[in-house]
């Protein structure tokens, strides 16, 4: 890491040796009288050297004589053991974390609610606002304190799915499916009611704010994504998901010496995650990919290249880039393409360079790997492979997002609603209209012309950054992993995502061969 020493500022060059360099004549040295009687006094003077004179001969850089601070094997053991920095919470020191009640971790203010009647529009609004745990719950009435169902990133997926005609389903449920999307092209408030029919639900766990850790973690290990937290009365007072919980035990790992001894352990070790998986080729489109997941039952896809290397990933959150028709076409156009434009917008955002950290490999440490998933509030980690334990690159790829250019125009579409980036307003119209020249003449878009261009997955250089992808660690594995190595007895959280895919889904996995993942590989 090549910094330049602070309190070398204002010093004279330095050669490397700590010397000043000795300034370099071109030709004779005239001197005044005062000069020739200071050169017979023993005195050597020399006139001031011009800028070109100057680079002929420039002192060496400082630069090049300085060591990196880390070796490459350094920081390779520093991202597979990082540090954490962090000191026993009080609140939780001494204690066995499966004694700690559920109201200690519940917070009213990561409750949000909608009612039946709230538009899809509105519900967009609550769930894209600021809200930590990615969901709003709907309740009946406006008065309850009850929750009779969610709306998340995979019921908006499920909606746009239908507003642009790409759901496919089946005879007893297409009137509903064509009645919702007559109504979003003819801006006509659709309330959350009439979409339940969109999504399969998970189902709605509950547990009293007494209940203990060791029955979240239990719940969590079988698949389960997230827990509504009530009171006595049955009123939520607070939602616990996975990433939280994973967090709050990354976290406080300093108090809990049983669940800290098995960061140090290697995934291959471990044995946790799983084979069975399902990825999407870079040149496919969007859509595909979009539904994929919703067929499926998946919060995220892996986007591999040609060779089945990993190259990127598509989460169900990545929907709210689409909540405007000005966005619509990107669904025509490549998955590579929208993530290179994602990265793009969260440097923007960000004010720095934003980098895929997406995958692990089975030599990675459990510490490295839930680091990863904390940092970057994903689900899931991708499992590549790995030739040997001590790989030569480090484990994150150093990819830059470049600002495309194309003939893919995305500003020509009118929109109606939501804008990624822009301010959510309560007094904004539906979202989600198609295509221009649909419904009854939408307004003009506020975004500026845009264009962008696809990257074709056969130019990504996947299998030099990351690898052939292999299998994934999810939350529900690593939960699973917390409260086997207690004693709890978590049910297969493999049956939980066989669950949540649909029926027409069933298809036979092609194996690599018998010591491969099976993966079901869409181009």
């Amino acid at each position: 890491m090549d910094q330049t020493d602070p309190s070398s500022k204002g010093r004279a060059p330095s050669n490397g040796s700590g010397s000043v360099p000795t300034p370099t004549h071109a030709g004779p040295v005239e001197r005044s009288n005062s000069q020739s009687s200071l050169h017979k006094a023993g005195h050597i003077a020399s006139h001031r050297q011009s800028f070109a004179e100057n680079q002929r001969h420039p002192p060496p850089s400082p630069r090049s004589q300085r060591h990196p601070s880390f070796t490459q094997q350094a920081i390779q053991d520093l991202l597979n053991h990082p540090p954490t920095n962090r000191l026993p919470n009080p609140r939780f020191a001494g204690r066995d974390w499966r004694d700690i009640m559920l109201g200690e971790l519940a917070s009213q203010d990561d409750v949000k609610w909608v009612d039946m009647d709230t538009s899809v529009e509105e519900a967009t609004m609550t769930l894209l606002r600021n809200n930590p745990n990615n969901v709003v719950l709907i309740r009946e009435t406006p008065s309850d304190k009850s929750a009779v169902s969610t709306f998340d990133h995979s019921d908006l997926n499920a909606y746009l799915l239908v507003v642009v005609g790409l759901a496919k389903p089946d005879e007893e449920h297409a009137p509903s499916y064509s009645d919702i999307a007559e109504k979003a092209q003819a801006q006509a408030p659709i309330p959350l009611r009439e979409i339940q029919v969109l999504s399969r639900k998970e189902e709605l766990v509950t547990l009293s704010t007494e209940s203990t850790l060791d029955k979240a973690v239990e719940i969590f290990g079988s698949g389960i994504h997230r827990i509504l937290v009530v009171n006595q009365a049955s009123e939520v007072v607070g939602i616990i998901n996975q990433l939280r919980l994973v967090e709050f035990f990354w976290n406080e790992s300093i108090n809990f010496p049983a669940i800290d001894r098995l960061y140090g352990a290697l995934l291959r070790d471990l044995q946790i995650g799983s084979q069975e998986i399902i990825a999407i080729n870079a040149d496919a489109p969007l859509a595909d990919a979009l539904t994929l997941m919703h067929d499926e039952g998946l919060s995220s896809v892996a986007v591999v290249d040609n060779g089945l290397n990993v190259v990127g990933n598509i989460s169900t959150a990545d929907v709210r880039h689409l909540t405007s028709a000005a966005s619509l076409p990107l669904l025509k156009n490549s998955s590579m393409h929208f993530i290179s434009i994602i990265l793009s917008e969260r440097g923007v955002e960000k004010g720095r360079d934003s980098f895929p950290v997406f995958y692990v490999n089975p030599y990675s440490t459990l510490a490295h790997t839930v680091a990863k998933l904390v940092a970057t509030q994903s689900h899931r980690m991708w499992v590549v492979e790995s030739a040997s334990p001590s790989p030569s690159a480090p484990a994150t790829p150093l990819l830059t997002p470049s600002l495309p250019h194309s003939n893919t125009s995305l500003g020509s579409t009118p929109v109606t609603g939501l804008t990624p980036g822009s301010e959510i307003s309560p007094r904004t119209s539906t979202i989600l209209i198609p295509s221009a020249g649909t419904g009854s003449g939408p307004q003009a878009s506020p975004l500026p012309g845009q264009s962008f261009s696809s990257v074709p997955a056969a130019s990504f250089p996947g299998a030099h950054v990351s690898g052939r992808l292999t299998g994934v660690v999810s939350l529900s594995d690593i939960l699973n992993l917390f409260a086997r190595s207690t004693g709890l007895h978590p049910s297969d959280p493999g049956e939980q995502r066989a669950r949540r895919r649909r029926s027409s889904s069933s298809s036979v996995r092609p194996s690599l061969d018998s010591a491969r993942a099976s993966v079901d590989y869409r181009r």
